[in-house]
């Protein structure tokens, strides 16, 4: 006898053990199903892309911080696109699968990932520089001086 009444799925859970991971999820296959139409690659492309990224602007330039944990450098892509489009992409590859591996969850992502910044028009994108540690990828933006208007003093005749 389910101790969960029929409208939760019918699953099989003890709903009083507070170790029990089988817990009904009201969203369960919702993004499936939410993702039907998408194809393939589009559905790839889209497990991933929520990479996460700061992006902050100091006095000397514009800085990005993007979390890519797991990945190398190699990996990740920095480009600047049509001049002032920064463009940051990468893929984590899934985890292999042996034949006597029992999988319990996965939770980790997988996937490509592509994330697109339209830069101001003071970032000097000749000199964008990215670093990455700790999982965490840096990509600097300097800015151009503001170029304060010029004051020109004008004697007054008469």
């Amino acid at each position: 006898m389910s101790l969960i009444p029929s409208f939760f799925g019918n699953r099989r859970t003890n709903v009083f053990d507070p170790v029990s991971l089988d817990i009904w999820d009201p969203f369960d296959g919702f993004l499936t199903s939410a993702l039907s139409n998408v194809p393939a690659s589009a559905r790839e492309t889209s497990q991933f892309a929520n990479a996460r990224i700061d992006w902050k602007e100091t006095p000397e330039a514009h800085v990005f911080k993007a979390d890519l944990p797991g990945l190398k450098k190699e990996e990740v892509k920095v480009e600047v696109e049509e001049g002032k489009i920064l463009q940051i992409s990468g893929e984590r590859s899934k985890e292999q699968e042996e034949k006597n591996d029992k999988w319990h969850r996965i939770e980790r992502s997988s996937g490509r990932f592509l994330r697109r910044f339209r830069l101001p028009d003071n970032a000097k994108v000749d000199q964008v520089k990215a670093s990455m540690e700790n999982g965490v990828l840096t990509v600097t933006v300097p800015k151009e001086e503001e170029k304060k208007p010029e004051v020109k003093a004008i004697d007054i005749s008469g």
